[in-house]
């Protein structure tokens, strides 16, 4: 097992042309979240460069103490944003890795319009912005949700399932479908040049204080020295994805991904059920796992897509590729959430 430092280190080691980077500056949404502030974490550990990283939340106090590391290189710097509002900067951002969504499922269940505006309207006004003031290249870090109950026993990136629009659950990928198709819009009509990233199910340490994923509520349980509570009978069958293999994933379609081009990001060694998840969670911690039949306000927010498993040929094929075991990882991902616990 590795450190989540020496697998971030291992990540902004990767093969990638760094140089094409050089001068730029680079605009991350949704900073602080588990996966942009992963990402940051890759930039910022690339030695030797020079291009400067503006981390955009809206937590300024969060992001002072996630990014502490970083304060004295004079390359990072916090820019507080709501997306949902127009971009107001005279900052030329060259690349935009727009990462901001409300993720959790208790929003998808108790603010539905503000994850469709944070969504749909948050990627309008940053392409508004970007391409007003010089950007390169946009990158749209939408989701696996996309899909929908997709028939594929395996989902490529031309797949497309079943979502109902007339459920209010429905606001979290209906609004990435609806921001996807924006993207391609500015492509066609602006020539703007744009990727899109897709990650199946990523866990991590640096989930935030109101994440209730399955993968956080079940390390919160552990951490405090409790079985975990699982919430169903865990039949749902997902892909899951290392925030640090999807950081640097996002980092390849970035730099090497085909223009107009959507990329699935996930783990083809760590495809599980729910339960199969809390087992190995709880086996690593010497705990159990229990059943706690949820809530109706609860059962609002989960996804009800039954199988989600992504084919990654076509981010293999700029060659990205993934090592090491999905226990280890998640051990290394306990560690970590332990040691970012003891210091709070």
């Amino acid at each position: 097992m590795t450190s989540y430092a020496q697998d971030i280190a291992n990540a902004a080691a990767a093969p990638l042309p760094w140089e094409a980077l050089d001068g730029c500056n680079i605009l991350i949404t949704g900073a602080t979240g588990l996966i942009g502030s992963c990402v940051v974490d890759v930039l910022m550990s690339r030695p030797g460069s020079s291009f400067h990283v503006y981390a955009a939340g809206r937590n300024e106090s969060r992001a002072n103490e996630r990014f502490a590391p970083y304060a004295s290189t004079g390359r990072l710097h916090f820019l507080k944003y709501d997306v949902a509002s127009p971009l107001s900067s005279d900052i030329p951002f060259h690349y935009i890795i727009h990462a901001a969504s409300g993720a959790a499922p208790r929003e998808f269940a108790t603010h539905p319009v503000e994850v469709m505006k944070a969504n749909f309207c948050g990627t309008l006004n940053l392409l508004d912005y970007g391409t007003s003031h010089q950007m390169r290249r946009f990158l749209y870090v939408s989701s696996g949700e996309v899909y929908g109950q997709c028939a594929s026993e395996t989902i490529a990136e031309t797949d497309s399932g079943h979502v109902d629009p007339t459920l209010a659950r429905s606001c979290y990928p209906s609004s990435k479908r609806a921001a996807e198709t924006l993207c391609a819009a500015f492509a066609d009509e602006y020539a703007a040049d744009i990727v899109i990233a897709r990650p199946a199910h990523v866990y991590g340490p640096h989930f935030t204080e109101s994440d209730n994923r399955v993968y956080a509520q079940f390390i919160r349980n552990v951490l405090r020295g409790e079985d975990i509570v699982m919430k169903s009978t865990g039949s749902q069958y997902r892909s899951w994805c290392y925030v640090v293999d999807c950081a640097c994933a996002i980092l390849y379609v970035l730099m090497l991904g085909q223009k107009g081009q959507a990329y699935n990001i996930s783990d083809n060694t760590s495809s599980l059920s729910i339960k199969q998840l809390a087992e190995t969670i709880a086996s690593l911690a010497g705990r159990k796992v229990v059943l706690d039949i949820p809530a109706d306000d609860e059962k609002k927010g989960y996804n009800p897509v039954t199988r989600s498993v992504f084919s990654t040929s076509k981010l293999e094929s700029l060659g990205w590729s993934v090592a090491g075991s999905f226990r280890d990882k998640m051990a290394s991902t306990i560690a970590e959430a332990q040691k970012i616990t003891s210091r709070q």
